[in-house]
């Protein structure tokens, strides 16, 4: 496997046999990792040392604070520039959502494969973050977004966004006029392969339809049947709008 150049890691794990087990196994990869056992000491070492890691680590489930709670403060503070994983025991979709929506880049269930969670610590650190290399904007008609804050403006109106939201809509617009079904989206929006079953794209689609479509007559995001959605930056003219 692809070894990763000398990264610092935070791992946020109150499971010693776990966190153990991560730190010797990382270190096969080139990556230094810096363990705590609990949500507050995670806290306090980010606002100490933030801008040393690469790559963020956080079990949900912790003493002091939960890692949904240090996430959700991380964002808040410091922006979208160091990815997270959530580390997780719960499966379901709407924990998967909750995760991501206080600004995860992707997380893992327990228990895990350590070759697998190598391989997404790899991608993670291989993307480039919004202060780094990020376009001044994307944009799909009236829409636009903004990588450095993941907003969005469309007729002048600001919308807020999660970190998946943004991703997913970003996606949507680089292949606008494209119909993308839910399993190239599942791969490419969030780079692994979910059980066929799951309806996170179309719950995520409705999240991104209620605050960038729904309050406009004019709709950006189509449903495709039998396919997926597809985002459409076209402006029709007056006679040829679509509803």
């Amino acid at each position: 496997m692809e070894q990763c150049n000398k990264a610092r890691v935070l791992l946020a794990e109150d499971e010693s046999t776990i966190s153990n087990f991560i730190k010797v196994g990382m270190a096969d990869f080139g990556i230094d990792v810096t363990v705590v056992d609990n949500g507050l000491e995670a806290w306090n070492t980010l606002q100490a040392q933030e801008q040393d890691f690469k790559l963020v680590i956080l079990d949900i489930r912790m003493p002091g604070l939960s890692g949904l709670e240090v996430c959700r403060k991380y964002r808040e503070k410091y922006g979208y520039g160091t990815p997270v994983l959530m580390l997780t025991a719960l499966a379901t979709t709407d924990d998967i959502v909750l995760g991501l929506e206080v600004g995860a880049d992707d997380y893992m269930v327990k228990p895990f494969k350590f070759k697998e969670l190598v391989a997404r610590v790899q991608a993670l650190m291989r993307q480039p973050r919004a202060q780094e290399s990020a376009p001044v904007s994307f944009k799909c008609g009236q829409l636009s977004l903004d990588p450095s804050t993941r907003k969005a403006t469309r007729e002048g109106l600001s919308v807020d966004l999660s970190t998946k939201e943004y991703r997913l809509l970003e996606y949507m617009i680089q292949h606008h006029d494209e119909p993308l079904s839910r399993r190239q989206l599942l791969k490419d929006v969030w780079d692994k392969d979910f059980d066929t079953n799951t309806n996170i794209v179309d719950v995520y689609v409705r999240y991104v339809r209620n605050k960038i479509d729904d309050p406009f007559e004019l709709k950006l995001i189509h449903t495709i049947t039998g396919v997926g959605y597809m985002m459409s930056c076209r402006e029709p003219n007056a006679t040829s709008k679509k509803k």
